[in-house]
C-alpha cells in the first residue's frame, strides 16, 4: 500500500470497542503510548483488524490542537 500521508506511525492493535456504527482502536506505538483511531465497524472488519495485529496508524491533518 502507498499513500501520501508522511505521518504513519507503527504500532500494534491492544484493544478494539465497536459501538453501533464506530469502532474506537486503540494502537501502541511504543514507550507507553497510545494513539486511538474512530473508523466505522465496517473498516474494522473489511481490514480483519483483531488485537495483535501490527498495523499503521496513518495522520492526515491540517490542523493539531492542543488543550491543557
Amino acid at each position: 500500500m502507498k499513500i501520501s500521508a508522511r505521518n504513519q506511525i507503527e504500532g500494534t492493535v491492544v484493544d478494539i470497542q465497536k459501538g453501533q456504527t464506530t469502532a474506537h482502536v486503540r494502537i501502541a506505538i511504543g514507550d507507553n503510548a497510545v494513539v486511538t483511531s474512530s473508523i466505522t465497524n465496517e473498516a474494522v472488519d473489511d481490514l480483519k483488524l483483531k488485537v495483535g495485529d501490527t498495523v499503521f496508524a496513518v495522520i492526515k491533518a491540517s490542523d493539531v490542537m492542543i488543550g491543557k
